[in-house]
């Protein structure tokens, strides 16, 4: 048996799905996703065959692509890598957003390979390793990665699986060995049951992801019971209708913050703990959303024994996430920022983050809404929080996963918003109306694809003011 195949074997002797069955080959539909491409990697690095299928090509596929990893993007069986027909040597792995009516999904189920959810196979790997979790329908991805780049600058070696790419290590996988695992708690399709957290936090419980769980109330019952399985210590955002050891800023919280300065776009503030206090704590990340987001993988890290002292220096060279409130341009009379957000709390954060540092420029939004479920449910929250800037252009709803909901539409919406500047574009005319806007502080918003177009809008406005 040759090195790779003993090493391969370990790694999935370790995942109790995987004991003596000798697979070489992983298959992943779906493997552009955040949280698949991450996955992949890891196998990718243990020396397993990974390939995969994607609807439409992205930087995250190209980078796998770079890696060595074969990927098609038409579901068709006989594109599929010749190797990944030896069943017996064969683990495929999917994720929910995949549609029933997936021809290859199909083909796998029908004829009996052996299956799992991207959940499954991150849940197996939680079993065997000590586990610390993060979750929260709002600030899962900047903390678990401000807490696996406080880990691995402490020297402590986790690896962190990551819901996007961090600056620091311009991947959505932190590598490090087998024993240590940093991971988000998923809340769609009730994911993070699967999971077997040590230490784990929930930043947030607020509705979403109604189209899976239909009342609100369904979805806080799954975080009590994602509560109940976390094996040692439980962070909760103060307020949160659940039982941990707290974190907030100015709530006489367990981990406290207090003395909040912000000084050129740096936040500066002292965290109180239980039992001491570190003081003058740098964060070079924007918005009070995000002075949260890092205490509480301070909170995490401190229980687990890593010094505040040791915790402040790795913050200091902590360089966020794309797409997480990410200057493109930052200049002092034109501001180009890219997020993430695509639930009203925050587009809110977005939006509070703008009005601290910039309170006297014009701001605007350029918003893709994304999924018609969750427009719908959330319209006149997302009228709120979007009429809170000075101008807003929309662009069509994002389907994703989704087909259209009669009378769900970017124009409903915007008729919904309290706004005098506000208007409905297209892809193609999207950078001729950011271009006659007066604003100076532009920040361009959502899950979709609005990301791709993001560099094209820098650029032109480079151009408008060389």
């Amino acid at each position: 048996m040759s090195k790779k195949q003993q090493h391969r074997n370990k790694v999935l002797d370790d995942l109790p799905l995987g004991k003596g069955l000798g697979w070489d080959s992983i298959y992943f539909i779906g493997i552009g996703g955040i949280g698949m491409s991450a996955l992949a990697r890891y196998f990718y690095i243990h020396n397993f065959h990974v390939s995969g299928y994607d609807k439409t090509p992205s930087p995250i596929t190209k980078s796998l692509e770079k890696l060595g990893i074969t990927i098609h993007f038409n579901d068709a069986i006989d594109a599929v890598p010749k190797q990944i027909f030896d069943k017996q040597k064969t683990l495929i792995v999917y994720t929910p957003a995949i549609p029933k009516e997936h021809s290859e999904l199909n083909y796998f189920i029908e004829h009996d390979y052996t299956i799992y959810k991207r959940s499954e196979i991150l849940g197996k790997i939680t079993e065997n390793t000590f586990c610390f979790a993060v979750a929260g329908t709002h600030g899962k991805t900047t903390t678990s990665t401000i807490l696996g780049h406080i880990l691995k600058e402490s020297g402590i070696n986790a690896t962190s699986f990551l819901g996007g790419i961090a600056e620091n290590y311009n991947s959505n996988l932190i590598l490090g060995g087998d024993e240590i695992s940093v991971v988000e708690a998923d809340e769609y399709d009730r994911s993070f049951l699967q999971l077997s957290p040590n230490i784990a936090c929930i930043t947030s419980m607020d509705a979403d992801h109604l189209d899976i769980y239909g009342e609100a109330d369904a979805l806080e019952q799954s975080f009590i019971d994602f509560s109940n399985k976390v094996s040692d210590t439980l962070f909760v955002k103060k307020g949160l209708l659940i039982k941990g050891i707290t974190y907030g800023i100015e709530e006489n919280a367990d981990y406290d913050v207090k003395n909040i300065l912000i000084k050129n776009g740096t936040y500066f503030f002292d965290v109180y703990t239980p039992s001491e206090i570190i003081k003058n704590i740098e964060l070079n990340l924007s918005g009070k959303h995000n002075v949260l987001n890092t205490v509480a993988a301070l909170a995490m890290a401190n229980k687990y024994g890593v010094s505040l002292q040791t915790i402040a220096k790795a913050l200091k060279t902590f360089k966020g996430i794309q797409r997480r409130f990410t200057y493109k341009i930052k200049t002092d009379n034109l501001v180009l920022i890219d997020d993430y957000a695509h639930h009203p709390t925050e587009i809110n954060a977005v939006a509070d983050a703008i009005k601290e540092l910039y309170p006297h420029q014009r701001s605007l939004a350029v918003f893709q809404p994304h999924l018609f479920s969750r427009t719908r449910d959330f319209a006149d929250d997302f009228a709120k929080s979007l009429a809170k800037f000075d101008e807003l252009i929309l662009l069509d709803i994002y389907p994703a996963r989704e087909k259209p909901i009669d009378g769900i539409t970017s124009d409903w919406l915007l008729s919904k918003v309290d706004l005098v500047n506000k208007k409905i574009t297209s892809k193609e005319l999207l950078v001729k109306n950011i271009l006659v806007s007066k604003a100076t502080v532009i920040v361009m918003i959502g899950a979709g694809d609005i990301g791709e177009m993001v560099n094209m809008v820098k650029e032109n406005l480079l151009n408008r003011v060389a």
